[in-house]
């Protein structure tokens, strides 16, 4: 969860985030870490099913999403995605981070993953490093 003393570099732009988890507490978690480096949360979902819906209904840059969750899981969403657009940027947020977990999301197209709980600069820049090494803004 970002503190309140660190001072974070923002983003090139404002990038739009889908922001998907099951627990409330972690997405609001993670909204505050998109907004604190100025980033704009356009939607939320709490499962697999509405993100793959979510996803297409507002094409957002940015998708951060748990793998465990109810109805669908992050992964099986994940493969649905990026089967239908291949250029989704999916970042997998996650507790499970198991080393199988986590090869088979970049397997499945995942551009990183970033373990729960996390560090708010580390997670900080990870989101900005997958959004801005293919198009930086300057």
């Amino acid at each position: 969860m970002p503190q309140q003393s660190e001072a974070l570099t923002p983003l090139a732009k404002a990038y739009r985030f889908l922001i998907v988890d099951d627990s409330l507490f972690a997405r609001k978690n993670l909204a505050r870490l998109v907004e604190g480096i100025g980033g704009v949360v356009i939607g939320e979902a709490a499962n697999g099913r509405e993100a793959f819906e979510r996803y297409f209904e507002l094409r957002p840059d940015m998708v951060l999403m748990d793998v465990s969750m109810p109805e669908m899981g992050g992964l099986e969403a994940l493969g649905m995605i990026r089967e239908k657009d291949a250029s989704a940027k999916v970042v997998i947020v996650s507790s499970l981070g198991y080393e199988d977990i986590v090869k088979k999301a970049i397997a499945l197209g995942a551009a990183h993953y970033i373990p729960k709980p996390f560090k708010t600069r580390s997670a900080a820049d990870i989101i900005k490093f997958v959004l801005e090494k293919e198009s930086p803004q300057k």
